[in-house]
């Protein structure tokens, strides 16, 4: 892996415009390693840039969330666009030079190296800050290593050693390009651990409330996420009841209400920032059509996925047709911040795992379910069962980045390939296998 001696600060105007006071310093494109981590001001602006560095297109600004849709949502979405890399992903025929797959690799490091940075140096942060930003930037960090691993890792498999390759873990700052830099690629077991590690961490460090930044409730929600990816119920159930009980969030009245929102909504735990002066939403550009800021409409929902949504649903009435072709309208507003961790997640992934263990922790699954059906303005039902609740967060999350996800964990398929077909990772970026003869390329790729 290559980094740049730099540290980077990509447009500070998203976030310093929402923490003027906390944040004195004029926008930078770069600043010198000593400038960069030599007072609190610096360090914390240091910290911003790896905020809005995940709003990059090719990370949580609408790649990651776009690319788990494509490479599992075959039958159910359609990709026509023009564009090569997100087409090879779609038809899961992914090449070593994808520019889409190098470009989210880079930009993750990128993220990862500025919060390893801002670790290395807490000496230097105001006493009565330095927890948040310690925590802060292990929330930043656990994000994109659980992201990373997920897409450029065969799946963990819960009961399993998972000592399957997974990437590289680099916890401390990368300053220069040496034989050191050359780091071999950690087990998908040793990155889950790393990432349980940060967040955990991070979510004792972190106070309540945080502004648009990451606070005790974004580290607890996407523990109970990473908890569900490797079957671990009980904690995936009582992370994300933690969350619900926490009393800060509450599901928007209407289903809609949730997206195309220019600030964070009432059930955002976290969110991208978007402005019309700064930020990025591919999701807008991918998704959805001309009039709304997007291109000509490239990824089309097919009847199958239609067909999930049951009449009178309110999340079926979101989809809407150009030229008869049905799009998602969950995204038409090219200046909408982008939720990555919402409440409605948390109730879903909390009435999964009580239907598995059979308890009723916070509500019932079936109180769980009802709760998100009547916002889908649909009648209460009796009962539900596992295969109901799985249905449920199909339609609930829908192009939302789980889709991938959610089948490698529950051992599905995408059309003919299993959910550990090397057709469904990502390849290493060619450079990056060029550049460090100790990273291993994935299977299936030359």
């Amino acid at each position: 892996m290559n980094y740049s001696i730099l540290v980077t600060l990509l447009g500070l105007g998203i976030f310093s415009a929402s923490c003027s006071d906390q944040l004195q310093l004029q926008p930078s494109q770069s600043i010198s390693e000593d400038v960069a981590l030599s007072s609190d001001a610096t360090v914390k602006a240091v910290l911003v840039g790896a905020y809005d560095i995940l709003g990059d297109g090719d990370l949580y600004g609408g790649n990651n969330l776009r690319d788990a849709d494509l490479l599992g949502g075959t039958g159910e979405i359609l990709f026509v666009g023009t564009f090569n890399s997100p087409d090879e992903i779609a038809r899961k025929q992914i090449s070593t030079g994808n520019a889409d797959a190098e470009s989210t690799w880079l930009d993750s490091y990128d993220a990862i190296n500025i919060t390893n940075n801002v670790l290395s140096a807490l000496e230097v942060v105001d006493a009565d800050d330095r927890e948040r930003i310690e925590g802060e930037a292990r929330f930043i960090r656990a994000l994109v290593y659980f992201d990373l691993v997920r897409l450029y890792g065969l799946p963990y498999e819960s009961g399993q050693s998972n000592d399957q390759l997974g990437v590289p873990l680099v916890l401390t700052p990368t300053r220069g390009i040496s034989e050191e830099s050359n780091v071999a690629r950690s087990s998908v077991e040793d990155v889950y651990t790393q990432v349980i590690s940060d967040l955990t961490t991070a979510a004792d460090l972190l106070p309540e409330t945080n502004g648009i930044f990451a606070d005790k409730y974004a580290a607890t929600a996407l523990l109970a996420r990473v908890y569900l990816q490797m079957d671990r119920y009980a904690e995936a159930r009582d992370a994300a009841n933690t969350v619900i009980e926490s009393g800060f969030y509450s599901l928007t009245p209407t289903y809609e209400a949730a997206f195309k929102n220019g600030s964070n909504s009432t059930e955002d735990i976290f969110a991208i920032q978007v402005s019309a002066q700064d930020g990025v939403n591919n999701l807008t550009i991918f998704f959805s059509v001309p009039e709304f800021g997007g291109r000509d409409g490239d990824i089309e929902v097919l009847p199958s996925h239609l067909a999930l949504y049951e009449e009178g649903d309110a999340r079926r009435a979101l989809f809407f047709e150009r030229g008869g072709v049905t799009y998602t309208g969950k995204f038409n507003n090219q200046f909408a911040n982008i939720s990555l961790l919402r409440l409605a997640e948390m109730y879903l992934i909390r009435a999964e795992a009580n239907e598995r263990l059979g308890t009723d922790t916070g509500a019932t699954p079936l109180a769980d379910i009802n709760r998100l059906r009547r916002r889908a303005g649909l009648d209460d039902l009796e009962e539900v069962d596992l295969t109901y609740i799985l249905a449920e967060r199909r339609r609930e999350l829908a192009f939302e980045g789980f889709r991938i996800h959610d089948i490698k964990r529950l051992q599905g398929s995408v059309g003919n390939f299993a959910y550990n077909a090397n057709e469904l990772v990502f390849p290493i970026p060619q450079r990056e296998t060029v550049a460090n003869p100790n990273l291993q390329q994935n299977p299936g790729y030359n």
